[in-house]
């Protein structure tokens, strides 16, 4: 091992699994699980508890409402906090990682880490600032609650990551201390050379290479914002101020209140009852594994909102039963790798969520919007995955059973429901927004616990919400501080001059949507979809609108090509997921994947030149 491997040694525990990564639940890690759970729990049972109450039975409740949203801030910063904690802060790039020779290894990562705590002292710092200017507001919650003592969380937060960014930079006390003293070094640097008229060009020149070598994501927005705004003279209040505007958005609670459904049943049996059921109704086709693929693949990932927790979660499950269909390792690898993200644009998904809160638009028409081109980026993979099964050797399935059907098709009942309570209660207009999102989340605990009785209360639960909660954290904090990075954009006005150079360079709708989809595959490639939706979203709506494209469809469009970016390196989270949980190189699993991408540009092309396919069902509603 080099001198630099031995000095910065990688925590013990600190790789991935096989299977899908579960936090820590024991030691003096119970603790934060539980409160991330009990925020979590509140979520869920408040919105619904109080709907019942005043619709049904007439009593008047106090409105709830803030502080389910507030909830959000708590869920995001502990979430964090969780995902520092478990090294599983998300990244723009892991160059640092992958492609650097081992003995620079150890010294790239102190670097990264001296860095991001540099950059969160300075965020622990803004908000601490934000929080002084709240307290003497005095505004309170529901029943009394004072909001400064929620907005304590933002200073604490940034506190906690950077202290454990710093503990994970090595594995001996002096990495930690030559990590410290660096970090300490920037802070002071920045401090007193903000006015300096070398600072912006050094500060982004050390951010960029940070976030090349694998610094949070978190790290990079936040830092690009912060430098952005002392470059310009502004206060970095500001970036606190817009994360807490964020996570407080009126219809924000869906997006972890969705997810904690997807988690409820992936961590329990229903993909094996959903998987039993499609292999019964398609098992008896050539190809039937690769539409049981596709299908079961794409029904996790739209509740779940994360394609990687798709692969790890169910690839154990799926790949046998390509393999039992004939299908080379290649194609099963490919297949499995490119399904991940076909649930991106089906209802209650993440990213459509949070485009609808970005751009302005209502969740409903979103979902309603990406229907019919999930169903064709569905179909064109299972058409794919078909013919496929074509070059299989011999057929290894037997005839259609009906009693296995029906048997399999009971058995999933319960699961098969799910999407008609979400979707049926947010539609037919007997709940909110928040109010379905809570149902489901509801409907999915009980599926779970009491029905099927697979998740046990006390000792699964914690640990499945807390799994929950650290995705949502890593995802509220890039958006929150994305946001920050947006408004400064606003400020300096550049989504004005990005609509008046376009106007005044394309002339032509359709070459306008060409240059879009190209943008948006070099976008997909470099950045993560969350950070991607909040930076870049604000600046295309203006530009579509000036040449006729309706915000929903440009939605549907972006998160098509984003679908894409999980498959492309040097991010594409897809690859990086199939290849710990396969254990395949990257290079060897993009290899396979590139029919599937291939499949999936032509569904994005068709996606993007037939318009109805996005706008008819939205035209719907009123």
């Amino acid at each position: 091992m080099s001198a630099a491997a031995q000095f910065f040694e990688p925590l013990p525990g600190a790789e991935i699994s096989e299977t899908s990564p579960s936090v820590k639940n024991s030691g003096p890690w119970k603790a934060e699980n539980l409160l991330i759970s009990a925020a979590l729990l509140l979520m869920m049972f408040l919105p619904v508890g109080t709907a019942v109450a005043q619709r049904i039975f007439g009593i008047s409740l106090q409105d709830t409402t803030q502080i389910v949203q507030h909830l959000v801030l708590v869920v995001g910063m502990l979430g964090g906090a969780i995902a520092a904690r478990e090294q599983r802060l998300l990244a723009l790039s892991n160059l640092g990682e992958q492609r650097l020779p081992e003995d620079w290894r150890g010294w790239t990562k102190a670097f990264c880490a001296a860095v991001s705590a540099a950059t969160l002292a300075f965020l622990c710092f803004a908000s601490w600032q934000f929080l002084l200017t709240e307290k003497q507001a005095g505004h309170t919650l529901a029943y009394g609650i004072p909001v400064w003592l929620v907005e304590a969380l933002l200073p604490a937060g940034f506190a906690v990551i950077a202290t454990r960014v710093l503990w994970h930079c090595g594995e001996t006390w002096r990495a930690r201390l030559v990590c410290l003293g660096f970090s300490l070094t920037l802070v002071s640097a920045a401090y007193f050379g903000a006015r300096s008229h070398f600072f912006l060009p050094v500060a982004i020149s050390i951010l960029a290479v940070s976030s090349l070598l694998g610094v949070p994501a978190l790290v990079s927005v936040g830092g690009a914002a912060m430098i952005l705004f002392t470059g310009a003279g502004q206060p970095i209040a500001t970036i606190p101020v817009a994360q807490y505007a964020l996570v407080t958005n009126p219809v924000l609670p869906t997006l972890p209140l969705f997810t904690l459904a997807g988690y409820f049943l992936a961590e329990g049996g229903s993909p094996r009852r959903l998987i039993r059921l499609f292999r019964a109704l398609f098992g008896q086709f050539r190809g039937g594994p690769a539409i049981v693929t596709v299908v079961v693949c794409a029904f996790f990932t739209s509740f779940t909102g994360a394609s990687g927790v798709t692969i790890l979660a169910l690839g154990g499950l799926l790949m046998p039963i390509l393999k039992s269909g004939r299908y080379n390792e290649k194609d099963s690898l490919g297949l499995m790798t490119g399904a991940g993200s076909l649930g991106l644009l089906l209802p209650p998904c993440l990213p459509l969520i949070i485009y609808a809160i970005v751009a302005k638009v209502p969740i409903e028409k979103m979902f309603l919007g990406g229907l019919l081109p999930a169903l064709v980026m569905i179909a064109a993979t299972a058409v794919w995955g078909v013919l496929r099964g074509r070059n299989a050797a011999e057929r290894t399935v037997g005839k259609f059973n009906l009693r296995e059907a029906w048997s399999a098709l009971w058995d999933a009942k319960w699961e098969l429901l799910m999407p008609f309570v979400s979707i049926g209660a947010l539609f037919t207009g007997i709940a909110t927004t928040v109010e379905a999102a809570a149902l489901t989340a509801i409907y999915a605990f009980l599926i779970a616990t009491i029905i099927h009785r697979e998740l046990h209360v006390f000792r699964d639960l914690p640990r499945v919400m807390a799994e929950c909660g650290l995705l949502i954290g890593g995802v509220l904090l890039i958006l929150g501080l994305s946001l920050g990075l947006t408004d400064y954009l606003v400020d300096a006005e550049v989504p004005v001059h990005a609509v008046d150079w376009a106007t005044h360079t394309i002339h032509s709708p359709m070459l306008f949507l060409l240059l879009l989809n190209l943008f948006l595959l070099i976008v997909g490639c470099l950045m993560e979809i969350y950070p991607a939706i909040v930076v870049e979203v604000p600046l295309l709506v203006p530009i579509g609108a000036v040449f006729g494209v309706d915000p929903i469809r440009l939605g549907i469009i972006f998160l098509a090509n984003m679908e894409l970016g999980y498959l492309t390196p040097p991010v594409g989270l897809n690859l990086l997921m199939s290849s710990y949980r396969f254990r395949k190189s990257v290079p060897e699993v993009l290899r396979a994947t590139l029919p599937v991408v291939a499949v999936l540009s032509g569904g994005v092309l068709l996606i993007t030149y037939v318009p109805w396919l996005t706008t008819a069902l939205p035209s719907l509603m009123k």
